[in-house]
């Protein structure tokens, strides 16, 4: 009975505690446990697996500022510390060619077109503007209601959708296609939509400093190899504004905007060898007090449960490579709290009861969420809002790696060659230092005793009395720095081999060889583009695509204005931006050259020939270019304009029909005379009456015949 009654107590008081315990537990916080300890093991995991890729960085790191790490150790010979930072050098100079591609021209490298065959918007249509039958208005008085001239089923606008021009075009019957008639006008629905898509994403990554976090992503991306962009997120954007009173009153606007997320706080998948194959991916925050309790006016934040976080003190537990990146002396505690942010695929019986599921995902084993913790508090839980799903994060390597998430960036391929270096320097520099000083060889018995044996000039040694032989001798070791060096300089041109980044192509000197000329250091500037352009490519494939994509779902999904909506794609520009801009203009003026004849015109897009010219070289197209209709009209209007000129007379001594073109001043214009012409030197020359001879036949006429005198 004892032992039966020691149970009893034992189970209520087990009851009791659980009773309690569950007491103390928030409203918010029940059922969320099992979140925290799932995300807590995904982020331990991935933390275990990217301890190599941290070693790698740190390597990085240390070469691109000229430290010395403490796997290296020196002997107590070596006393020159000399670091060479080439690294640091062709890091910045990858950088700015990754920069260049990104922000060189008046235009981000991204592009909006219709696909191939667009579906929801019409790809063409045609109409006639010069019959006035093709006008829909009843009171036209070239038509009206039932008159028996209607267009076919098929034919008209109201079975065509024409996105933007839907209203510009609701008094006219089209047809869809392209015009077969000399006067017909076409247009493009679906390209008018396009180009209005592109203009709006422009407009959004220019309002939110996409610049900024972009050179950011680039700088990571050079140095350690992979660059990371988060986003598109709805932000609140404060546009300043006052009264006419003097008060402020700002304007709120919501506009998507994109973050540059550090290397060393994002944690992927370690299953995954890239974005497409990851199932989670974890930020990792550092928050100030003022940072987390801003996150209360974001939306689906729970404010109590940040008020409780802050209320338990800042908790933040320093990585292992944070000190190694810090410049300042090491500290102990850290006043901020570490917020983990989950983005990621969470089983739904983890979700059930804390969440509402909607009823088209009721029969689904699994679901992508947003989750923020702080210790063991959930501050966010949401499912994934983007159409369609996906994890907002890209990241883009330097040099892709098929079997890592993570690429190699310059400083790891240049990392052998940058100790080689340092080696040879410092050898040449400590023999130097060896070469360039005696070494001083005393025989103190041939010397009086008690002597200073300092040497400085004009130093006087005494010797002893009737002592044979030399007392003081200088050895010179030799001079060999001149091998180093040439080892050095070899080595530097295996970091050129290893970065694809040759010397010359960031601001080298007396370049000897090839290079001498300006046709042959083009030639080797052409041969070093070519390592570039893969780089370029991952930014296309992995940055510029993506980024684009995020922005035209983000304006599908939450910006409904039917002007931008319609089957399109995004492309990257950023390998065309690559091409030298002399290059490119070149060849364009070329093409223009050879269209521009009668045969060839009527197949060669004049409109978009100008603009890509006008951007080659730096200009806007839209702002130095007209359009179709309003070059039109500019044609129209210059063409009047040379009709109400008066024709000017031409001035004195000119004559209109003279073949030969001199205009009586202009030499070397017109058509040269043929012979028997009048100008052409070779025809036969009359001699003129001298003005002796004329006065002289006036005279004898004057005079009276002889036989009149006699």
């Amino acid at each position: 009975m004892a032992d039966e009654d020691d149970n009893v107590i034992e189970t209520a008081s087990t009851v009791l505690n659980d009773v309690e315990e569950n007491a103390n537990i928030t409203e918010e916080d029940q059922g969320v446990s099992p979140i925290v300890r799932y995300i807590s093991d995904s982020f331990e995991r991935a933390k275990d697996y990217r301890e190599s890729d941290e070693i790698r960085w740190l390597r990085a790191y240390r070469n691109y500022r000229g430290l010395y790490g403490q796997d290296v150790q020196f002997t107590e010979t070596e006393k020159s510390r000399v670091f060479i930072k080439i690294t640091k050098t062709k890091t910045l100079a990858a950088y700015g060619q990754i920069a260049d591609v990104l922000f060189a021209g008046q235009k981000f490298p991204l592009s909006i077109e219709p696909t191939t065959l667009p579906e929801g918007v019409t790809e063409n249509v045609t109409f006639d503007p010069n019959k006035p039958d093709q006008l829909k208005d009843d009171t036209s008085p070239y038509g009206f209601a039932d008159d028996g001239r209607d267009f076919p089923a098929g034919a008209t606008l109201d079975n065509l959708n024409l996105g933007p021009l839907e209203e510009k075009l609701e008094n006219i019957d089209v047809k869809e296609g392209v015009g077969g008639t000399p006067t017909s006008a076409t247009l493009s629905p679906s390209l008018v939509a396009a180009k209005k898509m592109e203009k709006q994403i422009m407009d959004q990554l220019e309002e939110s400093n996409a610049s900024k976090h972009l050179r950011s992503t680039a700088f990571e991306m050079a140095l350690f190899g992979t660059g990371i962009i988060k986003g598109p997120f709805a932000n609140n954007k404060e546009y300043p504004s006052w009264s006419e009173d003097g008060e402020y009153n700002p304007s709120i606007k919501t506009v998507p905007s994109i973050d540059h997320v550090s290397i060393w706080n994002f944690y992927p998948d370690p299953d995954a060898n890239n974005m497409d194959e990851a199932q989670y991916i974890i930020e990792r925050h550092k928050l100030s007090r003022s940072q987390l309790r801003q996150l209360k006016k974001r939306p689906f934040f729970r404010s109590n449960v940040i008020d409780e976080c802050i209320k338990m003190g800042e908790l933040y537990r320093k990585e292992s490579w944070e000190d190694d990146l810090a410049d300042y002396e090491i500290e102990q505690k850290v006043n901020r709290f570490e917020v983990i942010e989950y983005w990621g695929i969470i089983d739904k019986d983890l979700l059930s009861g804390d969440i509402d599921i909607p009823e088209e995902l009721a029969e689904a084993d699994q679901l992508q969420a947003n989750v923020w913790i702080c210790g063991d508090k959930v501050l966010r839980l949401v499912l994934n809002p983007f159409k369609p799903v996906r994890i907002p994060y890209m990241a883009v390597p330097y040099e892709l790696n098929p079997y890592s998430f993570f690429g190699v960036g310059i400083a790891e391929n240049m990392d052998d060659t940058q100790t080689l270096m340092n080696g040879f320097m410092r050898m040449a520099v400590d023999n130097a230092v060896l070469s360039g000083n005696l070494v001083i060889e005393v025989d103190e018995t041939n010397l009086v005793p008690g002597q200073d044996l300092s040497v400085y000039p004009g130093k006087v040694f005494r010797r002893q009395g009737g002592a044979p032989g030399q007392a003081i001798f200088g050895t010179k070791f030799p001079n060999v720095s001149n091998e180093n060096m040439q080892l050095f300089d070899k080595a530097r041109q295996l970091a050129d081999e290893s970065t694809g980044f040759p010397s010359f192509a960031h601001g080298q000197t007396g370049v000897s060889g090839v290079g001498r000329t300006a046709s042959g250091i083009s030639m080797l500037m052409n041969a070093a583009a070519g390592s570039v352009k893969t780089v370029i490519k991952n930014v296309d494939d992995y940055l510029l695509r993506p980024l684009g994509e995020g922005f035209f779902q983000f304006n599908m999904q939450f910006n409904f204005n039917p002007e931008i909506m319609g089957d399109l794609e995004v492309k990257a520009r950023g390998t065309e931006s690559l091409m030298a801009n002399e290059v490119r203009s070149q060849r364009l003026m070329q093409f223009l050259g050879v269209a521009s004849g009668p045969n060839l015109a009527p197949f060669a897009k004049f409109h978009y020939i100008i603009g890509e010219i006008a951007k080659s070289m730096g200009l806007d197209p839209e702002k130095v270019t007209n359009s179709m209709e309003d070059a039109a009209i500019q044609a129209e209007l210059l063409k009047q304009f040379q009709q109400d000129q008066p024709t000017p007379d031409a001035p004195a001594g000119v004559d209109p029909q003279d073949p030969t073109g001199a205009g009586g001043g202009t030499i070397g214009t017109g058509q040269a005379p043929t012979p028997n012409e009048q100008g052409f030197s070779g025809n036969e020359q009359t001699t003129q009456p001298t003005r002796t001879t004329q006065q002289d036949q006036t005279i004898a006429q004057q005079q009276p015949p002889m036989d009149t005198i006699q």
